[in-house]
């Protein structure tokens, strides 16, 4: 007897060293294993691999039926049986007994002759040592579940494999996820599906296959789809396609045949899915990173899909291997706040629904709709780092960090969609200039402000926001300028924060110049001010606290005194902030002052603070600065040098933007990423 009914060819397998030992244990002790995984995972490769060697081990056969080869749901026990050879009117055997019991077929129904057919066909199964191998059981699912109960509530010794985009749901059955391919195994090392496309790619460049592999987020359906142009491209010409259209409409002789175009794979699922189902997994394609069910709901959420049903659609979307879940729901026992889950739509997935969406129509509403909410999120952040513990907001940016990135940086559909990515812009103003990101918020500002023209409050702001960066970056003349229009907006809109934060701006302009009296004066004038929207901008205790820096070398009780307001003007003692700047005052002033062991001590809990929220410049001047008092402490103990003197010296070019030099090419948004 063959060892398949159906005796296609077995495809390769790599990379599934792992899965195939778990597969292969479980098949061992268990009546059913069920191997779930998104579309062109690679489930039925494995699944035939598992049981080839099996075969080979154990002797027998196995009994395949495809699930998506025309199936109709109430053909499947005929479909099984004529599989397994059994001709048309069988009797009831067991274990080699046929007792006369002729019996008219009945499809899918539970009548005596249909349970004879199913105790005819689990014996005839157990008889032969045949194991079912039930393959792609989606569109039957329901129908697959209900015989393989009855199959072995009839023999419990037969042995049933099915694969399935989701599990089949009954007690007996264990499941085995089978997940897209590792690109790398970390320290540079390649992963397997690198290997698979490596294989099929003659003499490559290695950066080239993980490049490839990387777009393709290791779809070992879409690397196979992929590999195939390369007999009519160079894998260079193939990375740059991979990368600009997506894994999408690769495809071979049939596009619109299942495994020969990832396309018709998604097309395939997504024909199974319910309207509502259908419509969120078409919204979700505008996000562009993972993401929880509030973000989930602000573009999904409409008329036909109500608000309240978004979360049950999200399940069932993961259920069937749609979207991933990267981070499961609640929290540490010992914390109260509780975290959503996270899902994720791989880029197969999401490139198929963003092709629904926009033959819908719809594609312009979900992107307004998903700008909309980054602004809400960019807003959120905003009042938390005002707020007890600025770490929350640095997370929730990390947190939301692609999602972020696109809505910046994809181009706005109007004058209203461009005014809501400035908006973004304008929030993440921390993020900018207290994190260390201001290279990558003056890009976005100086594109944004093209394209927002009208004269707004908003526009006042990202003027004002885009000259203090290019302070902070040494480009003093853009600086000027901007300044400049941002003081004639907050004039003509009477807007006395805004004046008190371009003061606080030119204190720093002249801080940068080494001008101290223009610096003192400006920041005397902009610590002075109440302001009425606490939420935006550095704010008096921050004015004062650069204030303190100016005075540090001029006088150090006035200095002293401008830290100490500083801090008890603060909003809350969790801003880390405002803390790293008040305590590097301190060390600057204690330094210049000839007492470098009371500034080692202030550096010290600086340079702490300051790393809870960022900034690499400031964290690399207290360095620089920690180590010079490191030397200066070990002078003055040597008493090799009389300490006033070396610290007036030695604190000559120590304030941290005075470090000149390096570029930081860490990319947007590049600390770690927390929680997910």
């Amino acid at each position: 007897m063959s060892a398949w009914a159906d005796d296609r060819p077995l495809p390769e397998v790599v990379g599934r060293a792992v899965e195939h030992e778990q597969v292969s244990g479980l098949l061992d002790g268990s009546a059913l294993v069920t191997l779930t995984g998104a579309a062109g995972v690679g489930k039925s490769v494995l699944a035939r691999a598992v049981l080839d060697e099996h075969l080979a081990r154990h002797g027998g056969t196995v009994i395949r039926v495809g699930c998506w080869d025309g199936l109709a749901e109430g053909d499947l026990t005929g479909t099984v049986r004529r599989a397994a050879g059994l001709p048309a009117a069988v009797q009831a055997v067991a274990r080699g007994t046929a007792p006369p019991a002729p019996y008219a077929p009945v499809h899918g129904g539970t009548g005596p002759a249909d349970r004879a057919t199913v105790a005819a066909l689990a014996a005839h199964c157990v008889h032969h040592r045949a194991t079912l191998l039930l393959d792609d059981c989606d569109p039957v699912r329901d129908a697959c579940a209900q015989l393989v109960r009855r199959l072995l509530r009839a023999e419990p010794a037969l042995r049933i494999v099915a694969t399935s985009r989701r599990s089949l749901g009954l007690p007996m059955e264990r499941v085995v996820e089978v997940a897209p391919l590792p690109v790398t195994l970390g320290e540079g090392i390649a992963g397997p599906a690198v290997e698979l496309l490596a294989a099929r790619a003659e003499a490559a460049a290695p950066e080239l296959l993980v490049a490839v592999c990387e777009a393709l987020e290791g779809s070992p359906l879409a690397i196979e789809l992929a590999a195939r142009q390369l007999d009519r491209m160079s894998l260079a010409q193939l990375a740059a396609q991979v990368d600009a259209d997506g894994p999408l409409f690769y495809s071979g002789p049939a596009p619109t045949a299942r495994h020969t175009s990832l396309y018709a794979a998604h097309a395939a699922g997504y024909a199974l899915c319910s309207p509502t189902d259908r419509r969120v997994w078409a919204r979700l394609s505008v996000l562009p990173g993972d993401f929880d069910p509030w973000l989930a709901g602000c573009v999904c959420a409409s008329s036909d899909v109500p608000a309240p049903e978004i979360d049950a659609a999200l399940e069932r979307l993961r259920l069937g291997s749609v979207l991933e879940r990267v981070r499961e729901g609640g929290g540490p026992p010992d914390t109260r706040a509780a975290l959503p889950p996270r899902y994720r739509l791989p880029r197969g997935a999401r490139d198929f629904g963003r092709t629904q969406l926009r033959e819908a129509g719809e594609e312009s509403a979900a992107l307004r709709r998903f700008r909309q909410a980054c602004a809400a999120l960019a807003a959120e952040a905003q009042i938390a780092w005002q707020g007890p513990d600025q770490q929350i907001a640095v997370r929730l940016v990390e947190d939301e960090q692609h999602h972020l990135d696109a809505a910046l940086t994809r181009p706005p559909q109007d004058a209203d969609d461009a005014l809501s990515a400035l908006e973004i812009a304008v929030s993440l103003w921390f993020q900018w200039a207290a994190c260390g990101f201001r290279r990558e918020g003056r890009a976005h500002l100086d594109r944004l402000l093209l394209l927002s023209r009208g004269d707004t409050p908003l526009r006042a702001r990202a003027l004002w926001l885009a000259g203090w960066l290019a302070a902070q970056e040494h480009a003093l003349a853009t600086a000027e300028s901007l300044l400049d229009q941002a003081w004639t907006a907050a004039v003509m809109h009477a807007d006395s924060d805004g004046l008190a934060r371009i003061a606080h701006a030119h204190g720093v302009l002249a801080l940068y110049r080494e001008d101290t009296a223009a610096a003192v004066a400006c920041l005397e004038e902009a610590a002075g001010h109440r302001p009425r929207d606490p939420w935006f901008g550095p704010g008096p205790a921050h004015s004062r606290a650069l204030l303190a820096i100016a005075l540090s070398p001029l006088d150090a009780e006035k200095a002293a005194a401008a830290a100490r307001r500083a801090w008890e003007s603060r909003h809350s003692d969790g801003d880390f902030w405002l803390y790293s700047t008040v305590l590097y005052a301190r060390a600057l002033t204690e330094r210049t002052h000839g007492r470098p062991e009371a500034a080692l001590r202030a550096c010290r809990k600086a340079l702490a603070a300051k790393k809870l929220v960022g900034d690499p410049l400031f964290i690399a001047g207290a360095r620089n600065m920690l180590a010079g008092l490191r030397r200066e402490v070990r002078d003055v103990r040597e008493g090799a040098s009389a300490p006033g003197v070396a610290g007036a010296a030695r604190a000559a070019g120590t304030r941290w933007w005075q470090r000149g030099g390096g570029v930081r090419t860490a990319p947007f948004f590049s600390r770690l990423r927390t929680g997910s």
